[in-house]
């Protein structure tokens, strides 16, 4: 792309105008208005496209072939580290698998998977600043711009703060969907100055974007409320390759059915050592295990590494074969995060047909209904305690939850039908028939 395509830049505007846009205010202008005269810019600034593009994209849409999708704002595949990055392999995987063309991007320092593809989808490695504060969305911008040259049809990008760059793929003529995933300000992670940042960028969202996506209704709802953003709702799924005991088991030193599993980024926000408190209280032979890791939180992973318990296990991260091993043998889930929106491992372990032990919130409560087993949160181990006690002891009531969970996650939540919505939301929004307050999923 050449430098061209700046011509309609603010700074053409004047000093009052290009202060109003600095603002935020004129995004809706730069998104918009100027994309028809850009695009004639960037086709005639690459001589490998022909003028006809807009009429061969038009006749493409009807036949349904085959698109160029990139999936941006993740940490990349293979899946490493939270269910963002599960959402990007379980559902690039399928668009592959249905014909289309996949780029996924991926933070280099962080991915060490060395081959340029992966389950059919390409990966493209870039650096960016790893620093807590700055990491994801300099990778995203990054990304954003290596983008510009690559001429895909659509780009998905996941998590609210990204939404300050999503404008740009719209100046090449790319259509831009983003998953805001949770309401990431609520956690305590996040210092105040960070807070006010994910504010911003969540009200820049419905401007920058052509369409707005969330996994939870909760989720939808508040965009709706507070800043009178349409989206377009679609589930998590979850897969269900059961696993029988074997060498995971063995390593942590694990019996089926002998342990309580817990699954999450071991950030304070989370409450895992709400878990821990509970279980020292317990008295059981049962283990409990927990799963996850963060970085930038080595201070709160050394608070809970350094209880003395040899019941309690903690694992680090465990992903595939690994991880399907012991969501497959564990007695009961439990979730005790008390912020986000649809959490991917409360999903996946309904999936598996654990009985869910869960943090009482209402997202949370969207996601199990009736089929999880809730606690007051606001107590802490308190609270978790006697229920813990009480699932212990009562084996056929965990088996009744077993079945209820796994009923409503085959019901509700399956990444066939996740892709199924996406393809289809892919295609309306690049014949601009997409009613961004649909619902899907």
């Amino acid at each position: 792309m050449r430098l061209a395509i700046c011509w309609e830049w603010p700074w053409r505007w004047g000093a009052a105008a290009t202060g109003r846009w600095l603002c935020g205010c004129w995004m809706r202008r730069l998104c918009v208005l100027p994309t028809r005269r850009c695009r004639a810019i960037y086709r005639l600034s690459r001589p490998n496209l022909q003028t006809t593009a807009t009429d061969a994209r038009n006749a493409m849409i009807r036949k349904r072939s085959p698109l160029r999708i990139a999936m941006m704002g993740s940490r990349g595949a293979p899946a490493s580290y939270s269910g963002i990055e599960t959402c990007v392999e379980q559902l690039g995987s399928r668009l592959v698998q249905r014909g289309h063309h996949v780029t996924v991007y991926a933070r280099s320092h962080h991915i060490a998977y060395d081959r340029p593809t992966y389950r059919g989808m390409r990966i493209v490695k870039l650096p960016c600043i790893t620093h807590k504060y700055l990491e994801t969305l300099s990778h995203t911008m990054l990304s954003t711009l290596h983008g510009l040259f690559q001429n895909y049809d659509v780009v998905l990008y996941f998590i609210a703060g990204n939404s300050p760059v999503a404008w740009l793929p719209r100046l090449a003529g790319q259509k831009t969907l983003l998953n805001v995933d949770g309401l990431d300000w609520r956690r305590e992670k996040w210092p105040p100055l960070a807070k006010k940042y994910i504010r911003f960028a969540e009200r820049l969202a419905g401007i920058t974007a052509n369409v707005v996506i969330t996994d939870a209704r909760i989720v939808q709802r508040y965009y709706q409320d507070v800043y009178h953003i349409p989206t377009t709702y679609i589930a998590y799924g979850a897969e269900l390759p059961h696993r029988p005991p074997g060498e995971t088991l063995r390593r942590y030193g694990l019996q089926p059915g002998g342990y309580v599993l817990s699954v999450g980024r071991l950030t304070p926000e989370n409450n895992a050592h709400h878990l821990i408190e509970a279980w020292q209280r317990l008295d059981t032979s049962m283990k409990c295990v927990i799963v996850g890791d963060a970085p930038y939180a080595d201070a709160y992973k050394a608070r809970l590494r350094a209880v003395q318990d040899e019941r309690i296990v903690l694992t680090g991260y465990v992903f595939g074969e690994g991880y399907w091993e012991l969501a497959s043998n564990a007695y009961a889930f439990v979730l005790t995060s008390g912020v986000g929106g649809t959490h991917p491992a409360l999903v996946e372990n309904m999936a598996f047909g654990n009985c869910v032990v869960v943090h009482d919130t209402p997202e949370n409560r969207e996601t199990a209904g009736a089929a999880g087993v809730y606690y007051d949160g606001r107590l802490g181990a308190a609270g978790l305690t006697p229920v813990l006690a009480h699932l212990l002891a009562s084996p056929e009531k965990v088996a009744a939850f077993r079945r209820k969970a796994a009923a409503r996650a085959a019901k509700k939540f399956t990444w066939e039908a996740v892709t199924d919505a996406y393809e289809a939301l892919f295609y309306k929004i690049l014949t601009k028939k997409v009613e961004k307050s649909g619902f899907l999923g």
